[in-house]
């Protein structure tokens, strides 16, 4: 079964996250975590790790960028890490793309064509 994780501050995003995610596939298992501190928490005691990460990058605590920094020395990491963001910036993009684990960029609301694109990057294409 694959499994996603949405790292989101907004509460709003992240029920119109999982809601596109369940009408895509009702059998995708969903994980949330409100900023990137709370998500390395979860994840650190995870037996396996999610197949793919929603991350945002502007949050309070621990941004999308800092979280890749420290996500990005673990030796287990996910299959796909994708930016699902407000921003558009070149600046933010560059940024993410320059972490090895993050595999694409898209722009919010979450949408089952962006579902479709990471199914095919994950290990469980079940």
């Amino acid at each position: 079964m694959l499994s996603i994780m949405i790292i989101d501050d907004s509460e709003a995003d992240q029920f119109l996250a999982a809601h596109v995610i369940e009408e895509f596939d009702p059998d995708i298992e969903v994980m949330q975590a409100y900023d990137g501190q709370e998500a390395l928490d979860i994840l650190k005691d995870l037996p396996k790790q999610p197949d793919v990460i929603f991350l945002d990058i502007n949050m309070p605590r621990m941004n999308g960028h800092d979280f890749l920094k420290v996500y990005d020395t673990w030796n287990e990491r996910a299959v796909v890490i994708v930016m699902l963001t407000s921003s558009d910036q070149d600046i933010d993009k560059a940024k993410s793309r320059a972490h090895n684990s993050v595999v694409d960029y898209f722009t919010k609301p979450l949408n089952a064509h962006c579902l479709k694109t990471i199914k095919q990057y994950s290990k469980d294409e079940n």
